[in-house]
């Protein structure tokens, strides 16, 4: 699929001796991942360029895939390729001085509704970037020389955006795609434990978002994540986003969501939306935000909007419900 764009997107990486890549913000598995396996895709590749990853945000979830590049100078990107992965718009690119690069090429899985980049690979349907990077390999895998760590940096991001290959946008190329990222030596024991495994007092938070959980008439699972909350259990924002986890699973609740207070002057609260079979990011969009179908991100800037957006949610969930079969 795409192989036109795909064949863009070489010859413009074989044209450049400095490329940058860059992820969006809040980073999670799969811009991780992407960023981290394109780049060891491309250094093995191709060792005479000068590849690095350019952001300006750590995630300590994903620590054990090691630590990124350090910043460089303004005068660095004048004569570089930027490739941005897994962001769908520029706004949320983590380090805006992506700009100052010479051309920028794209490749996204998200609605494409800011298109941007002289070359812009696109597949809404693709279940994680890394899943594209994976693809882009395969393409040229003749060409292209893909290590272990390369691999288990792609494996990641696949497996945490598909839920570990459970929602909507698995297809049977994705694990095609996945079985060749493993037959490159993926220690899915290490990945899986790095990922997985949880502190004794991450468990004690999770046992607090069982009992604090709520449950709106129509089947929405909300929590708030006050400030009081995240100094009670220790939670940066990072960690305190991941109540959104346990909020899913629950029979009947077509939707779940996490607010986590930010303590900023603007009074922003994140907001973190899931779904299953129901599509919400047309809630998000609405509050600030978008994403995926199922799984998207949005901002309310008080607990009157953080109710209004669950307002929204319920009244769409009921009508779901009302209009079709199937959902559990």
């Amino acid at each position: 699929m795409n192989t036109s764009v795909k064949q863009e997107i070489l010859a413009k990486i074989k044209e450049y001796d400095r490329i940058l890549i860059f992820r969006h913000k809040r980073v999670d598995g799969d811009c991780v991942g992407a960023s981290k396996g394109l780049k060891e895709l491309l250094k093995a590749s191709f060792p005479e360029k000068d590849v690095r990853i350019i952001d300006d945000e750590r995630s300590d979830y994903l620590a054990f895939l090691g630590p990124d590049d350090e910043a460089v100078p303004d005068d660095f990107y004048a004569s570089a390729l930027a490739i941005v992965v897994d962001v769908a718009d520029t706004e949320r690119i983590s380090n805006q001085k992506f700009s100052l690069c010479k051309e920028i090429v794209k490749i996204d899985h998200h609605i494409d509704r800011t298109p941007y980049g002289v070359i812009s690979w696109v597949e809404e349907g693709r279940s994680a970037a890394c899943e594209m990077i994976a693809d882009f390999y395969a393409t040229f895998q003749d060409e292209l020389t893909l290590t272990q760590w390369g691999a288990t940096c792609i494996y990641t991001g696949m497996v945490t955006d598909s839920g570990r290959f459970m929602y909507e946008g698995v297809s049977g190329d994705s694990m095609r795609l996945a079985g060749l990222i493993l037959d490159k030596g993926v220690k899915t024991d290490w990945l899986y434990a790095n990922l997985y495994l949880k502190t004794f007092e991450s468990l004690k938070f999770t046992a607090y978002v069982y009992e604090h959980m709520k449950v709106t008439e129509n089947g929405v699972c909300w929590l708030l994540v006050d400030k009081a909350m995240q100094q009670k259990f220790g939670l940066n924002m990072e960690s305190a986003s991941a109540a959104i986890s346990s909020l899913s699973g629950i029979r009947g609740c077509l939707c779940w969501i996490a607010f986590i207070e930010t303590g900023d002057e603007e009074h922003a609260i994140r907001v973190r939306l899931r779904s299953r079979f129901a599509a919400i990011n047309h809630i998000a969009e609405k509050y600030h935000g978008g994403g995926h179908a199922c799984a998207s991100g949005a901002t309310v800037y008080s607990v009157r909007e953080m109710h209004d957006l669950l307002r929204d949610a319920d009244t769409y969930i009921k009508e779901y419900k009302e209009n079709n079969e199937g959902w559990l």
